[in-house]
């Protein structure tokens, strides 16, 4: 039952929304509550740079095709995904979470998760290290760029090249320095994960209280409410199935092996939330984002839970293809 359960970070989640609903940041101390999490988000990507080891990309890299598919469901079918759930607006979703659900659809690809799945169904771990890190720093230029496109081409608000310049300033620029000083950390970074750990996910916790502040300021519990939450519960996992379906049985048609096949599922089936809130905190700066933010938090509980069960289904069969195999030779 443990992976029906939410884990530890889901729940801080929850609860950094309940304090920011009950005592929301605002005024001077929003204002410096601010600036520390810029600073916050800078150190996450620079850490996030100091740990990717560059013969891992490189190698990883070899394996073109299965990178262009895992890339092309992130950053294709997703974002086709989220328009074609434009037809539920306005009777169904409301307008101001489904420019959460086309946001969702345009983010990178999780990177702990994906590999942590990969390898527990026995799927090709190098090529899923690789490709998700690789998607992640093609979001930095992907994300806001079809973030733009879509929300114009729904009606909303896109982003102007200044929000790409902020990201490229508060999320690339310490990324490249962290891969600039990674010969020289990298190996120390990697091996402290757990001490670090705090870093990664108190810079998303104060993100989403600071996100959740602001949006109660204007209202957000006002205009949502529990059959707005219940819909986007319901259109993430339709999302998701879908995505699930295609990567899985398209990657079978497509001749991909077996190992090949748990990586293109895992990775090209998640969103990050680590780098999907900071990357909306730039791009919608100055906007109310708790909408935005809001299906991407749904979405990320539904996917560890649905791909958890994937993963073990498919480390069940691989433990039975091998008793098989190995009872012919028993029974000699």
């Amino acid at each position: 039952m443990s992976r029906f359960l939410p884990d530890n970070f889901t729940i801080m989640l929850v609860v950094a929304v309940i304090l920011a609903s009950l005592f929301p940041v605002s005024g001077v101390a929003a204002d410096y509550f601010g600036l520390a999490t810029k600073v916050a988000i800078g150190l996450l990507f620079f850490l996030h740079g100091a740990r990717l080891s560059r013969d891992v990309v490189i190698a990883g890299f070899l394996h073109w095709k299965l990178h262009l598919t895992i890339l092309a469901a992130t950053f294709v079918l997703f974002p086709l995904i989220g328009l074609c759930a434009g037809v539920l607006v306005p009777n169904i979703l409301p307008p101001a979470l489904y420019a959460g659900i086309l946001f969702l659809c345009v983010l990178p690809s999780t990177v702990q998760s994906s590999i942590a799945f990969t390898s527990i169904a026995g799927g090709n771990v190098p090529a899923a290290i690789c490709s998700a890190s690789a998607s992640n720093i093609f979001g930095m230029f992907l994300t806001p760029l079809l973030a733009g496109a879509l929300l114009s081409a729904s009606g909303h608000v896109g982003f102007s090249f200044d929000a790409l310049q902020a990201i490229l300033l508060q999320l690339l620029a310490p990324f490249i320095l962290g891969q600039i000083l990674q010969p020289w950390i990298g190996n120390f970074i990697r091996a402290k994960r757990t001490l670090l750990m705090p870093v990664d996910r108190g810079s998303i916790l104060m993100v989403v209280y600071l996100a959740f502040s602001e949006s109660v300021t204007e209202g957000l519990w006002h205009t949502i409410s529990i059959r707005d939450l219940g819909v986007v519960v319901i259109v993430d996992m339709l999302i998701l199935a879908i995505v699930l379906a295609i990567t899985m049985f398209g990657s079978r048609w497509a001749g991909f092996s077996k190992q090949d096949e748990i990586a293109i599922t895992f990775c090209g089936s998640k969103k990050s939330l680590a780098s999907g809130i900071p990357i909306a905190t730039v791009i919608f700066a100055g906007q109310s984002i708790g909408s935005i933010v809001l299906p991407l938090m749904l979405f990320h509980q539904i996917q560890l839970i649905v791909c958890a069960v994937i993963a073990q289904k498919y480390a069940d069969a691989a433990k039975k293809a091998r008793k098989e195999e190995a009872r012919p030779a028993t029974q000699t």
